[in-house]
């Protein structure tokens, strides 16, 4: 603290630590930040460095590479436009100008560019504590984390443009049901919109893939692979969403998923199918908020909401099978995260802070029974008809060995 404030030369720091030790001495009190702010008062004069336009222009141009005066030009080349973004943003949190007169200094924008700066760039400052937090843990690089992220969104793409309608699982319960929705949509039978069609349709595909030993991303588990990739890829393919905001996304959803693992879980036989498609469907709200533009704010309300839908729902998977009900809570899930998410960007609140919820999914999973947690004993698993279809699986099983 102290050498924060004198930067004038090394005999001045000497003077006010030696000031502070005897101050301390003769009053026989501890030294503490109230006592150095006395001695720094009497001894240094504490100036700071006005920080002006001017200097926000230089430091951010000397980063960028270029010519202060490229901040004038009237052109849309991205280096420049960033860079002019950049300055508005610091200039707005740094300095005393009024938006019109940034705006003025800055090219002669008006007062709605330099707020549309702003945020632009606020966006991007979250995206990218996101972005160091994921390179520190993983001592990656930038360019590594981001080619790995493309690569996950890439195998997600693949894993739909590679379904097969007439695979079945080796047990015979999956396949085929993605087809079924895609037709029905096609011949206009069902209800909802088109994005919501294929949201209900890719959501099956990736999780019908997951059970017929398929390549797909664990996002975050197997058993809930169909959520994130099932309300990305229609705004994809519709033009709405191009790689990098999908990627951007995707970092949003991995840090939300993270917090999970950190304070609950995300396996199912800890904390029930709350900790695999809830979570899923929390992080995919999470992750369609920021692709619409949402505040991070809006993207924490649409998790807790999400995941607060979701509590207390049970991993009890048929047979022991990751088949039923979990493809079709994968499709539960997308819905959820979808109507989550759009009330959040509408200004809804849950009231429950995002880490409450998690707390509370944490408590909820430790008191749930563990026939309920991925045993394939309780539940739907223990119901006459799921019982059978267990013996029918084992059956089948015996036979294949034998």
């Amino acid at each position: 603290y102290i050498a924060r404030n004198v930067t004038d030369n090394v005999r001045d720091l000497e003077g006010v630590i030696v000031s502070l030790m005897v101050r301390s001495s003769v009053l026989k009190k501890e030294i503490s930040i109230d006592m150095a702010d006395q001695v720094l008062a009497a001894s240094v004069k504490m100036t700071q460095k006005q920080i002006t336009i001017d200097s926000i222009k230089e430091a951010v141009c000397g980063y960028y590479g270029l010519e202060t005066s490229r901040l004038l030009e009237r052109t849309r080349k991205r280096e420049v436009v960033v860079a002019r973004q950049m300055s508005m943003y610091l200039a707005k949190k740094y300095t005393t100008l009024s938006l019109a007169g940034i705006g003025d200094v800055l090219g002669k924008k008006d007062h709605a560019t330099v707020l549309h700066a702003c945020k632009t760039i606020s966006e991007q400052v979250g995206v990218d504590k996101k972005l160091r937090s994921d390179l520190e843990e993983s001592r990656l690089t930038e360019a590594h984390s981001r080619a790995a992220m493309r690569h996950l969104w890439q195998v997600m793409q693949a894993t739909s443009q590679e379904y097969d309608p007439a695979q079945r699982s080796r047990s015979g319960l999956s396949g085929g049901d993605a087809a079924k929705v895609e037709q029905a949509w096609q011949q206009g039978r069902l209800l909802g919109d088109d994005y919501l069609a294929a949201v209900t349709a890719e959501a099956l595909k990736t999780a019908e893939c997951n059970a017929c030993m398929k390549r797909i991303v664990a996002a975050p588990t197997a058993g809930s692979c169909g959520v994130l990739p099932a309300v990305l890829l229609p705004l994809a393919r519709a033009g709405q969403a191009d790689e990098d905001a999908v990627c951007d996304a995707l970092y949003v959803a991995a840090g939300f998923g993270q917090v999970i693992a950190a304070r609950a879980t995300l396996a199912g036989a800890e904390g029930g199918c709350q900790a695999e498609v809830g979570a899923a469907s929390a992080m995919a709200a999470a992750a369609l908020v920021d692709n619409r533009g949402g505040t991070a704010e809006q993207c924490a309300e649409a998790f807790a909401m999400a995941l607060t839908n979701l509590e207390g729902l049970v991993c009890d998977p048929v047979a022991g099978l990751v088949e039923i009900p979990c493809i079709k809570r994968n499709v539960i899930g997308a819905m959820n995260a979808v109507s989550a998410a759009d009330m959040a960007l509408a200004g809804v609140v849950g009231h429950i802070p995002a880490d409450e919820v998690i707390d509370a999914m944490a408590e909820v999973g430790n008191a749930m029974s563990q026939d309920l947690r991925e045993t394939g004993i309780g539940g739907l698993a223990g119901t006459p008809t799921g019982r059978t279809i267990c013996e029918i699986v084992t059956m089948n099983g015996r036979e294949e060995e034998a």
